[in-house]
Parts: C-alpha cells; structure tokens; sequence
C-alpha cells in the first residue's frame, strides 16, 4: 500500500521537487492602497491560488512580499522589483508569479532586462491570466507581443490623460495638480474643485496691491520676507507619502512673478496659452490684476519673447562677476532730464539684494570700452597676439586630438558589434538573453553610427581653423576700421565670435578677457565678407 503510494506520479513530484515562487504585485497609482482590501490583496489571492493549484508539481509560495504600490510599470526605479531581483541573484525564487504580464513591466527594454536575469539563475515566469511557457522561443515571442501590447496601452492611456485635462480645462475645471496660494481642493464631489481659502485669499490681495505700491518685484520681496510671508504649504493625505509637508518656502523673485501672472486668481483657467472661464470663485478684482500686468510689462517682464539685443548691449552673455560666479544683465536706470544709463548688473544681486555681492552697478560703456580696447591691443602688442595665437592652436590641437581619438575608437566598436552580431546570426543559437543581445548590439552600432559623421565634420572644421602668424597678424591689422562700419548688432555678434568670456572681479577692480580658440579665424572670416 505504501509503496503504491511511493509510484504515484504526485507523491513523487510532491517529494523531491520543491519549486519556490515568489508573487510580484504592482499598481500605478496609490489611490486606494489604503483600503482594507486593495487591487495588490487582488492580484496576490488570485497568484496564490495558482500555486496552490500546482501543490502537487512542488510549488511553495515564499513568505517574502513583492508589492509596488503606486509605482509605474514603465520604470525600472521599483523598490519591491529591486528586493525581488537581488532575492533572485542570491537564489532565493525558482518562480516568479504575476497576475498579467504589465504587472512586471510595461516597457520592452525592461521586461529584455528582466527575463536576463531570470534566465541566468534559471528562474521561470508566470502570468496567471496568460497562459505561456518562457522556456521555448514561441512562448518568448508571445510574451514579446504581449509586451508589446502593454507599451501600446500604456502609451494611449497618456494620450487619454492629457485629453482629457485639455477637455477638463476647457470647461473651467481644475485638473489636478498643486494648489495655488489663496485656493484649497475640495474633493468631496464627483471631481476636485478649487475653493477660497479666506486666510490666504486675503494676503493674496495685499500682494498684488503690494506690487502696485513698490513700483517692482525685489522690494516686494524685500517686504514679504519682514512679514514673514511664505509660499503656499500643503500636507500629503494619501501615499507612500503621506504626512509629508510641502512648500513654505520664502518667496523670490520668480515666485512672485508667477503668482502676479497667474490668471487663476480672476477666476480663470489657463492651458497652452489658451484662457478659459474657470468654475472657481475669484479673489482679485480684473482691474487690479489688469493694472499689475500692465506694470510687470513695463518693467519688461516678458519671459524673454520679445527681448532683443537692440540697445547695444556689447557684452551681454559674455560678463560674468567672478565674485559669485554669475552672469551679469544689461539694464537701464534713469538720470536727469528723462536721460538713461546703461549698466551691467550682476543676476545675483538683481535677485536677492546687493548685500550677496560685491559687484555694484557696472558703467556699460566704459566695461565696453575696455573689452574693445583688448581686441585692438592685439593689432600692436606682439607677445598678447602670440600669447592668444599659441593657446588658440593649443586648444584647438587638443580639441583635434580629443575628436580624432573618439572618432577611431567608435570605428573600432563598429568593427567589434559587426562582428558579433554576424556571428549571432549565422550561428542560429536559441541561447538564453541572445535576443536582447542582439537588440543591445543593434542599439550600440545605431549610436556609434550616428556619432561618427558628426565627430567627421568637427574634425574638418579644427582642421581648417587652424591659423598661422601672418594670417593672426593681418586679422587684427586694421580692426578699427572693420569695427567703425559695423552697427551695434553687427558689433556685439562679432564680439561673441572673438570672445568667450569676460570676467570682471569687483574686490580687484579687475577686467579678463578670455579669447575663443576660432576667435582669429572668425575675424579673419569678417573681414573677408566687408571686403565682398
């Protein structure tokens, strides 16, 4: 009697087989994680019960719980996925478990990466609601169109999201996001709603009006920060991330600018450059938002659209401050009898006060002045013309050598890539990871044959921008009459060509010029193009 028992096909699997399986869970979003029984209980009953259904082929469910709650399957930053993989490299899982394939992973290159990794240590893949065997190249192809099937998915549920957010905006809804200060969420209806928060509301108003009283956005911050005046802060409700506080932070300039631009606050809804009438109360009057417009265009805030380099900034990108580092802005400031100045100002002090910098107001036309007085130097003074002659040729030999060395060692990858992927052809070997093997293969050669023309031409072009004496010597030989019959754009375009940055250090009282390595050749290029 017992040895029937001992033939019996079950008892024997059920002995000396023993397969541990491991159940993977994932959900996108953690909405509803809080639940006593969520989509994660889900899926794991639904793997559980599968194994328990091979009990008599040895399958075990391990104790370990793999669940990625609010984690999106088309990355591969999941903490219960990297528990999982480190589990499997040491061993620990026969048998990885999921409810649907996209469970695991929504993205062909990841899921190539993943059953790699199986492969290796020998660990098979379930889907309980697909049915394949992955040990077989039919089941690998049909777990690739799969796959291929839940990126499509995933792709189309994005392009259904952001419809419908435009359709949401449209109607004036609020479609989610961070609240603004001066409105709460409500979230006790069919969809979220912007409400009046009356606290707030009301600082929000004295901002505006504030603006208004200051003339300009760095004493309002000024002010704000005596009033102890911060951002809007929030705390997470729901999540991995609940509790958390958020925002409170001390309003700056860009800050301000955006809450003093944001049409929400006259009950409107704004999208790609579109205004719609919102479904929310507004807490500023139109002709008080109306008035602050007007005054940030003025002050020619106009998010860079319209600005042009049409009052002979010279410098501009090319000054930085060497005390903290920052670039230094072209501006104006009013004299007497309605005349203006030109200044260069540096970015850090603009934004936070002069107290952070040394770097005072910079007279534009007398830093101007000697930034071109540098370049005519050049014409006369023969060791500053062989000093910039020898660093250009320098850098640009280095530059040359740098290209040519890249350029030879990707040909000799190509080499390489070729070779191993005709050998994985023609040997017609079905071996474990050879499919992603080759698409690896595929990918490197893509890359390496889109980077080789490009390093080509750079190699021409360090080539023909090298320059000897003679040629340094007649570039700078008559700069004065070449500059005099250029106008201010034609100027400062040509400054960009010769110069790559000018340092100017405010504790010193120093100016340093720093020449392009083409700067010889683009003057050389100009001038041929006056004397056309």
């Amino acid at each position: 009697m017992s040895g029937r028992r001992r033939n019996q096909p079950g008892a024997r699997a059920e002995t000396s087989t023993r397969i541990r399986c491991a159940i993977y869970t994932r959900k996108s979003s953690d909405e509803g994680l809080d639940q006593e029984f969520n989509s994660l209980d889900a899926q794991r009953e639904s793997a559980e019960a599968f194994i328990a259904s091979q009990k008599a082929e040895g399958w075990t469910c391990v104790p370990d719980r793999y669940d990625d709650g609010g984690f999106s399957g088309g990355s591969m930053e999941r903490p219960a996925l990297d528990r999982l993989l480190r589990d499997i490299e040491a061993g620990k899982v026969d048998c990885v478990v999921v409810y649907k394939v996209d469970r695991l992973s929504r993205s062909l290159m990841d899921f190539a990466r993943i059953m790699e990794a199986f492969d290796r240590k020998g660990v098979s893949f379930v889907s309980v609601t697909q049915q394949f065997n992955t040990t077989s190249s039919m089941g690998r192809l049909t777990l690739n169109i799969l796959l291929s099937f839940a990126q499509f998915e995933r792709e189309i549920i994005g392009e259904r999201i952001r419809d419908k957010i435009a359709a949401q905006k449209r109607k004036g809804k609020w479609a989610g996001g961070v609240p603004v200060l001066g409105y709460d969420v409500d979230r006790s209806g069919p969809s979220p709603r912007l409400v009046v928060n009356e606290a707030e509301a009301g600082r929000v108003r004295q901002i505006f009006q504030l603006y208004l009283d200051k003339g300009s956005l760095l004493p309002l911050v000024t002010e704000l920060s005596k009033r102890e005046w911060r951002n809007k802060s929030r705390v997470i409700q729901t999540g991995k991330r609940k509790g958390k506080s958020l925002g409170g932070k001390p309003s700056d300039k860009c800050s301000l600018y955006q809450l003093l631009t944001n049409p929400i606050y006259v009950g409107k809804i704004a999208h790609k450059g579109a205004i719609y009438d919102g479904e929310h109360e507004p807490i500023v009057e139109a002709t008080l938002f109306d008035r602050v417009q007007a005054l940030l265009k003025t002050n020619g805030r106009t998010g860079g659209a319209e600005v042009r380099n049409k009052y002979g900034a010279l410098l501009r990108g090319l000054l930085r401050c060497k005390s903290c580092g920052h670039s230094m802005t072209h501006t104006f400031a009013g004299g007497r009898n309605s005349r203006s100045y030109r200044y260069y100002r540096c970015i850090k002090a603009i934004k936070s006060g002069s107290a952070v910098c040394p770097s005072s107001t910079l007279p534009a036309a007398e830093i101007e002045r000697v930034v071109v007085d540098e370049i005519r130097t050049l014409a006369t003074d023969k060791a500053l013309l062989a000093r910039v002659l020898t660093e250009a040729q320098g850098s640009l030999a280095a530059e040359l050598e740098e290209a040519t060395a890249e350029r030879n060692t990707l040909k000799r990858q190509l080499e390489r890539n070729h070779r191993a992927l005709r050998e994985l052809a023609t040997s017609g070997t079905t071996a474990e990871g050879a499919s992603a093997r080759i698409a690896e293969l595929h990918e490197r050669i893509a890359d390496a044959e889109r980077r080789v023309p490009v390093l080509d031409g750079k190699i021409i072009e360090l080539d023909a921008a090298a320059i000897t004496r003679d040629e340094a010597e007649a570039a700078f030989a008559d700069f004065d009459t070449l500059w005099q019959n250029l106008i201010p754009r034609e100027q400062a375009r040509l400054l960009r060509l010769i110069v790559s940055t000018v340092d100017y250090d405010a504790t010193a009282g120093t100016v340093a010029v720093t020449f392009r390595p083409t700067s010889i050749r683009a003057l050389l290029a100009r001038r041929l193009e006056e004397a056309a």
